[in-house]
């Protein structure tokens, strides 16, 4: 620490609400902010007025409203964010902003031994060169495993057996839906291969977990015309609606939007040229003329003024890219209730359609594939089931014989 810096609460206090006034915040926030520094201030005043990380700690521990007697959500949040920002100026000597992702991957394991497990398995994801999302899913499971045997008195793999693998899958049914545990396991898996425990993979596909495939929902024509007139209409955003006509145009996941850049964007071609997060691929996508206005309208006349090379930023400080894909699910339903069409909306839903357009539209798979940007065209053919009237084509007449 430098012992020059003024560690008072109120000296760090007038630091931080510049660096807030600086980055655009807005004058409420900044407010609620001031408000919690005096309250900061009050408490530090009994043990010397000097800020420490020790203090902040004790600080955000005090959830409880003192006029209710209740613990407080926002008491929480107020303490918690204030108490970050003054910890990394006491340890860094600059105000960090930056935006907290949500989740944080799930609880870790305390123990040595299975701590250094899961630290060896992060090495080997990113050795392996996996993408970012893979090792987030990859790992978010194993770590869960791992606190799992923790929890049963077990510190290191060697006290495991196929019984806990069973266990903890049985464990997950109250949080998963049982279509969703494919998924787990699927998961899973490789970590367990990693570990070199033959018996655990064994125990792993006794589980007999098999994959579900439902009709894959879509959104209808006459949705989504609502939801592209509200979009052209300006009922909401550019921002907003360049995101959900891309998401729906194209069938982007999540992830590409919020890691698309300027510089990804060819505005004379009316093309992007992107990385995918998810599979590490390069994918070319030519944009329709709509959704290039919006872009055009956001980047030019709506976007915040900003260093962050990203296409969609936050629309209050700080201006930084979108947090994760909650962020970008936000927005697309705040599109849909503008356009009045009552669909839980997502990206996920609006890769679906895009998918299912182009397959009506009898374009071949490989091009769907090659559009959508999966690693296998194998991965494609889900979508066959969503084209009722090429289904119907394929069933057979019922023998005069069998009829009652």
């Amino acid at each position: 620490m430098d012992t020059t810096m003024d560690t008072t609460v109120s000296g760090i206090g007038s630091v931080v609400i510049g660096e807030l006034r600086a980055a655009g915040y807005l004058e409420s926030t900044i407010g609620q902010y001031a408000r919690t520094i005096k309250v900061l201030a009050r408490f530090a005043a009994r043990r010397g007025g000097e800020y420490s990380p020790e203090l902040g700690a004790e600080f955000a521990s005090m959830t409880v409203s003192p006029r209710t007697g209740r613990f407080s959500a926002q008491r929480r949040m107020d303490c918690g964010r204030l108490t970050r920002v003054f910890d990394s100026y006491v340890r860094t000597g600059r105000v960090d902003l930056s935006v907290r992702k949500r989740g944080g991957g799930g609880p870790r394991p305390a123990a040595e031994a299975l701590s250094a497990l899961d630290a060896a398995w992060e090495s080997e994801m990113t050795a392996r060169g996996l993408a970012a999302a893979t090792r987030e899913a990859y790992g978010r499971v194993a770590r869960g495993y791992l606190v799992f045997l923790e929890q049963r008195g077990i510190a290191g793999l060697d006290g495991a057996d196929g019984g806990s693998v069973l266990m903890f899958l049985e464990s997950l049914g109250d949080r998963w839906a049982e279509t969703s545990l494919f998924w787990v396991v699927s998961n899973f898996r490789p970590f367990l291969k990693y570990t070199g425990r033959a018996d655990l993979v064994a125990a792993v596909n006794l589980a007999g977990v098999r994959r579900s495939r439902p009709i894959i929902e879509v959104l209808d024509d006459g949705d989504q015309e609502l939801v592209v007139r509200a979009c052209a209409a300006g009922r909401v955003s550019a921002r907003n609606a360049a995101i959900t006509l891309l998401a729906l145009t194209t069938g982007l996941r999540a992830c590409d939007i919020i890691g698309l850049r300027l510089a990804d964007v060819d505005w004379r071609g009316a093309t992007i040229g992107i990385v995918q997060r998810k599979t590490g691929n390069p994918l070319t996508l030519p944009l329709p003329g709509l959704v290039m206005r919006k872009l055009a309208q956001y980047v030019l006349g709506e976007r915040p003024a900003t260093a962050d090379e990203h296409v969609f930023v936050r629309a209050v400080a700080p201006h930084v890219q979108l947090a994760d894909h909650a962020s970008v699910h936000v927005v697309i339903s705040a599109t849909f209730a503008a356009a009045g069409v009552e669909v839980s909306a997502g990206t996920r839903l609006l890769r679906h359609s895009a998918a299912t357009r182009l397959l009506r539209a009898a374009v071949p798979l490989p091009t769907i594939s090659a559009v959508l940007g999966h690693a296998a065209e194998d991965s494609t053919s889900v979508y066959l089931s969503t084209d009722r009237d090429r289904l119907l084509q394929c069933v057979l007449p019922v023998p005069a014989g069998a009829r009652p």
